[in-house]
């Protein structure tokens, strides 16, 4: 295992959201799909026939804007999160000449939210996999996010020979919640949950797990762009589908698996990251030793047989988004990139 540590001193998930008081701030509504939320690029459709539906999977296709390099990576978001907050990544990873595919997961953001569908996250992999080979992508490099990790982990097990590099950004799924105690939440308990979310529910959770307390006017768009769905006409479908993927990282652990995978690896772990989802849950002195991610992190990467640890103490669940510039780098610099 390689580890390297990076401080930004020189800069200057997944509970519940229950709902909170709310304020006079008006914040936009938006269709169960997205509908009015504008992607930083075009949206294509992937036709899709599962579980006896006919659904659409978005995504993004963008093209290289530096000299293309030859190779693509494949953006997997995460649960609270959707293909568009990976903009400055995409912004970054094609002016050093990559290709990007940005999914969304069926069930998410601007793809099909069916309606008694059985998630999991090897039927997530699978539609990955069949669109990335449908567009003509071999060997990309995988990075996950969040939720994202778990499915980028499952995805790379399944198909370890068409993967080209894995990268796990503050993944989820570190551990095994329910083997540790955290007690299961049935589904219409988390629907009912679920139906409780709005801006202000979804902002307190994000400031209190991903940025330790801090905030800034940017990440605004990124709760809007959540709680929007849940503002507007489709919020019951929204609702479901939030319980029932939920239902899915608390079952589908995958960490017992680690040592299966045979690509190189890096995980990018913010130090400060308490996400543990079902956390709420669990007793009192369960519930304080979960989410620990500089332990996690670590021994994720002990697990991993070919894996570099790259920690940020200072950073929260989403590196990305706190302090681009600094994750940036470091992406870049372990994919291999170099200035000409």
């Amino acid at each position: 295992m390689i580890r390297w540590t990076l401080s930004t001193a020189l800069l200057g998930t997944l509970l519940p959201m229950t709902a909170i008081a709310q304020t006079s701030v008006e914040h936009p509504v938006y269709g169960p799909r997205l509908e009015g939320f504008e992607y930083p690029h075009p949206v294509a459709m992937r036709m899709v026939r599962s579980q006896g539906q006919a659904l659409e999977m978005a995504y993004m296709d963008v093209a290289a804007t530096g000299e293309a390099n030859g190779r693509t990576a494949v953006l997997l978001h995460g649960k609270n999160f959707c293909g568009a907050t990976w903009e400055r990544t995409i912004a970054v990873l094609t002016e050093a000449g990559y290709r990007v595919i940005a999914p969304d997961q069926i069930g998410f953001c601007k793809s099909s939210k069916p309606e008694g569908y059985q998630f999991s996250f090897p039927d997530l992999a699978t539609r990955t996999h069949a669109l990335v080979a449908e567009l003509g992508i071999e060997k990309p490099v995988v990075v996950g996010h969040s939720m994202g990790g778990m499915l980028a982990a499952r995805y790379t097990l399944m198909f370890p020979d068409d993967v080209g590099q894995l990268v796990l950004v503050n993944p989820i799924g570190l551990e095994d919640w329910q083997a540790k105690g955290v007690p299961y939440q049935p589904l219409d308990d988390a629907y009912a949950g679920e139906l409780k979310t709005s801006f202000d529910s979804i902002k307190a959770y994000q400031q209190r797990i991903y940025y330790n307390g801090d905030w800034k006017p940017e990440y605004d768009r990124w709760v809007e762009m959540s709680a929007g769905m849940y503002a507007g006409d489709g919020r019951e479908i929204v609702a479901r589908t939030q319980a029932q993927t939920s239902d899915m990282v608390f079952t589908q652990p995958v960490v017992h698996e680690f040592g299966r995978i045979a690509v190189p690896t890096v995980l990018m772990i913010g130090g400060l990251d308490r996400t543990a989802p079902g956390g709420n849950r669990a007793a009192e002195e369960i519930a304080e030793t979960l989410g620990q991610y500089p332990t996690l992190g670590r021994q994720a990467a002990e697990a991993i047989p070919e894996a570099t640890l790259i920690e940020f103490p200072e950073l929260g669940h989403s590196p990305q988004v706190e302090a681009p510039d600094v994750f940036h780098a470091k992406l870049l610099e372990v994919l291999g990139f170099r200035e000409k």
